[in-house]
């Protein structure tokens, strides 16, 4: 296959290092033009696929391209939480009308196990219809729960890390804070993303390998209750005087009025209350063994789109590993996701293959049960173990015009629209 046309698009929430993935894809395609033709991106993800909404990538400036590495979130060319379900047809033969119609011979598709189900969906299609296409996923989840649980598949998703140092720094200056206002406020709660896994949350031990601080940790796998944590925050009180207390957004207490996505994931940011507001409520009630009163501190997607947080290493393997996505669509290789696998022993290095799509669709990670120790209310050294290489050593370079951030700002550049006007299905009427 020669200088067939590329599609490259998203889904689901996205990452603080999203596009450094786009860039390695748009790098290797644009080295490569006796194998790619033009570039484009679905603009908002699948739906924009579904809509005909192509973004021009190959006319984009360079340094627009450049800047995608330190530009956060899915700004650039959009996401979606859009799920191909088996009865709509329709979608499928639009998906193929809209493929032919623009030569597109290279699909690339980045997100997590739903995005990873939706291109095996597009390859196996592809296949049925005779229509000559490689499909190739990127990975991509700051909850880190795309793969396997022995780390066989992958041995973590490009988005983790990064949401990892951002909970590190987020711990450091709580500390600093509760240290400072613990005569009247000596226990402070905050709340971690990742709905009902535990690697975001687990991340904040690593602001505290040794545990010299007065931290709490409580993954929803922990399964405490609401008297358990009274109980441990209490005694803790009683030992140091003040305590920080990280909780799981998916930790379950009881009712907080969860609502869910299209994916039939439950977002927690538009629940009626928080997991951390009722553990508050419940230890101002119950009382304290301290003056004052516990209060909460709840970040919301900050957590995936604060650009000086970032993680180095995350943001280099990002783009790695939409390097590697790019090869393996130009080697020929449909019905794969790119992967990184960790290299074994001390030194910390990884390696970029592949995995069979069918096995990370739909997939879902859990926590190792064996890295949560103190009864329910810690992580293992372990974990710290693994997640500390994902952090980094340094500070990411993130470029300032007129005191703000300058991000990559692409140009509205749409392929024409050769077909007729379409609503995904999922979005008419009933």
């Amino acid at each position: 296959m020669r200088n067939k046309n590329v599609v490259v698009a998203q889904s689901g929430g996205p990452s603080l290092v999203i596009n450094c993935s786009l860039r390695g894809v748009i790098d290797v395609c644009r080295s490569m033009p006796g194998t790619f033709g033009t570039l484009y991106a679905g603009y908002h993800g699948i739906e924009g696929v579904l809509r005909e909404d192509l973004l021009d990538l190959s006319s984009q400036p360079e340094e627009e391209i450049a800047l995608l590495s330190t530009t956060p979130a899915a700004g650039a060319i959009g996401t979606c939480r859009y799920k191909l379900r088996d009865e709509q047809s329709e979608d499928y033969e639009r998906i193929i009308e809209v493929l032919r119609a623009h030569e597109v011979g290279y699909f690339l598709y980045n997100g997590g196990n739903d995005s990873m189900d939706t291109a095996h969906k597009v390859a196996t299609l592809a296949a049925e219809r005779g229509l000559d296409l490689v499909a190739v996923g990127i990975p991509k989840t700051i909850d880190n729960d795309v793969g396997d649980s022995d780390f066989q598949l992958i041995d973590h998703t490009p988005g983790y890390g990064s949401a990892a140092r951002y909970w590190t720094l987020m711990v450091q200056g709580a500390n600093e804070e509760n240290m400072g206002s613990c005569p009247s406020d000596p226990v402070l709660v905050l709340q971690a993303m990742g709905r009902r896994i535990g690697y975001i949350p687990a991340a904040a031990r690593l602001a505290d390998p040794q545990r010299e601080l007065p931290l709490l940790i409580f993954l929803a796998e922990s399964r405490v209750t609401l008297p358990e944590i009274a109980d441990r925050v209490n005694d803790l009180l009683a030992k140091e005087g003040r305590a920080l207390v990280v909780v799981s957004e998916g930790l379950e207490l009881g009712d907080i009025g969860e609502s869910r996505d299209s994916f039939g994931h439950v977002q927690f940011s538009s629940s009626e209350t928080t997991v951390a507001q009722m553990v508050v409520n419940y230890l101002n009630g119950v009382g304290l063994r301290a003056n004052g009163s516990a209060r909460s501190n709840v970040p919301g997607t900050h957590q995936r789109h604060e650009a000086i947080t970032g993680s180095t290493v995350d943001m280099a393997e990002a783009y790695a590993v939409g390097q590697k996505a790019a090869l393996l669509a130009a080697a020929g290789e449909t019905g794969y996701m790119a992967t990184l696998l960790r290299n074994p022993g001390p030194i910390y290095s990884v390696r970029y293959d592949k995995v069979p799509l069918e096995q990370v669709a739909n997939s879902e990670r859990t926590f190792p049960p064996e890295w949560i120790t103190g009864g329910g209310a810690d992580v293992s050294d372990a974990f710290v173990a693994y997640a500390r290489p994902l952090i980094g050593e340094s500070w990411p370079s993130v470029p300032l015009v007129d005191g703000r951030q300058r991000f990559a700002r692409l140009q509205p550049n749409f392929a024409p629209q050769h077909l007729s006007a379409y609503i995904p299905q999922a979005h008419r009427a009933r």
